[in-house]
C-alpha cells in the first residue's frame, strides 16, 4: 500500500519524454516537478492523493497535501485543480460538503481553484480525492530535496508521530480515550490544523542558508531522511534522543508492537525536515520561534555516505527501508 519502491517506481518513469523547460525531472523523492516560465520564473506544480482521512477535515488535507508541497519547493501555492472520485452510491451532498472543505482550504491560503472533476464509479469503495497544486518561484529561490549540502545541521518541525495520532483519536476514539484519557484525545483532536507544512515552509524559503527541505509524510523520517540523502548524495547522522516523537506515540507503539522501524517510519504530514547552514541554522530556528512553529535540531549531513542513527555512545545504522504503520494503526477495528 503506499507510494511504489523507487526500484520499480524508477521503471514506471522511463517512457517520460524529457524536455530543456522541464528543470527538475520526475524522480523518487522529488513531490514536486518545475519548469521553465521565463527568464526569472519557475512554476512548481505538485499532484497529492487524499484517501483514508478523517471525513470532516478530507476537502481541507486534500488542498494542504499539494499545496505543502509547491511550499517546500520555495514557491507559494497560488492555484489548484479538485479532482473528487466516489463508489456509485455516492450522493451529491457528500461531494458538496467535500468542495466547501476544499474552499474554505483555498481560500485560508489564498488559493484559486481552476478546474477538476467529480464523478461516481464501479470499482471505488471509498472517496478518492486528487489535487494539483501550482506556484511561482523566482529562479535564485528555488529549493529542492536534493540541495542538502555537506555540513548543514537538520532541523525538524513539529512532532514525530502527530498526525499519526491526531488521525487515530478521531477514527478511534473510544480506544484513543483508553490509552491517552479524555481530555487529552479532546485535545490532540483539536490540533487537526497542524497538518500542514505551508507556513514554515515558507517561512524557511525566505531564509539565507536553507537548502534543502522534505515533509515527513509516507514513510516518515526514514523515507524523508534516505530521499534526501540519495538526492543530495550526502550521507547523515541523526540523534535518537533529539528527535521530538510525540509522547502519545508510546501508548501507540505498545498498543500495536510497533519496532523501532515502524517509530522512525511513522506518517508526520505537517511536519518536515530542513538542511540547513550550520551558520544560519540559528536564525531559522528564531524566525519559526517567531511565528510559534516548534523546530528541533536533530542531526547534520555529512561527506560521509554512511547513514548513522547514534543514542549517546551507541551507533547504528539509520533503517533504509521505511516500514510506515499507519495503515495497520487506522484499520484497527473500534474497541
Amino acid at each position: 500500500m503506499g507510494k511504489l519502491p523507487n526500484k520499480e517506481l524508477k521503471k514506471l518513469l522511463k517512457c517520460i519524454r524529457k524536455n530543456p523547460k522541464v528543470i527538475i525531472l520526475p524522480a523518487p523523492g522529488l513531490d514536486s516537478g518545475v519548469h521553465s516560465i521565463n527568464e526569472d520564473e519557475y512554476l512548481v506544480v505538485s499532484t497529492d492523493p487524499c484517501i483514508d482521512v478523517p471525513e470532516e477535515w478530507f476537502g481541507w488535507l486534500l488542498v494542504h497535501y499539494a499545496a505543502s508541497d509547491v511550499a517546500l519547493f520555495g514557491a507559494k501555492p497560488e492555484f489548484c485543480t479538485i479532482n473528487l472520485l466516489g463508489p456509485p452510491k455516492t450522493k451529491a451532498n457528500v461531494f458538496i460538503e467535500i468542495m466547501e472543505q476544499v474552499c474554505t482550504a483555498a481560500d485560508g491560503l489564498n488559493m484559486t481553484i481552476i478546474t477538476g472533476h467529480t464523478g461516481t464509479y464501479d470499482g471505488l469503495a471509498t472517496i478518492v480525492g486528487a489535487c494539483t497544486a501550482y506556484g511561482f518561484v523566482s529562479k535564485d529561490r528555488l529549493i529542492t530535496p536534493g540541495g542538502a549540502q555537506c555540513g548543514d545541521y537538520i532541523v525538524c518541525t513539529k512532532q514525530i508521530g502527530l498526525e499519526t495520532v491526531v488521525n487515530f483519536t478521531l477514527t478511534h476514539k473510544a480506544l484513543a480515550e483508553s490509552l491517552f484519557n479524555v481530555n487529552r484525545t479532546r485535545e490532540l483532536q483539536s490540533l487537526m490544523s497542524r497538518q500542514s507544512c505551508v507556513a514554515e515552509a515558507s517561512r524557511l524559503s525566505e531564509i539565507e542558508g536553507v537548502h534543502a527541505m522534505h515533509d515527513i509524510t509516507e514513510g516518515g523520517l526514514v523515507m524523508c531522511l534516505n530521499e534526501m540523502a540519495d538526492s543530495s548524495n550526502l550521507g547523515f547522522i541523526i540523534y535518537r534522543e533529539k528527535l521530538p516523537i510525540l509522547e502519545e506515540v508510546r501508548a501507540v507503539r505498545r498498543q500495536f508492537n510497533l519496532s523501532r522501524t515502524e517509530i522512525l517510519s511513522i506518517s508526520s504530514t505537517g511536519s518536515l525536515v530542513a538542511s540547513i547552514d550550520s551558520q544560519k541554522t540559528e536564525d531559522a530556528l528564531r524566525e519559526l520561534a517567531k511565528n510559534e512553529i516548534e523546530a528541533t535540531l536533530i542531526g547534520a549531513f555529512t561527506e560521509d555516505k554512511k547513514r548513522i542513527l547514534r543514542r549517546g555512545k551507541h551507533t547504528s545504522v539509520f533503517p533504509k527501508v521505511a516500514k510506515d504503520p499507519y495503515s495497520k494503526i487506522m484499520r484497527r477495528q473500534r474497541h
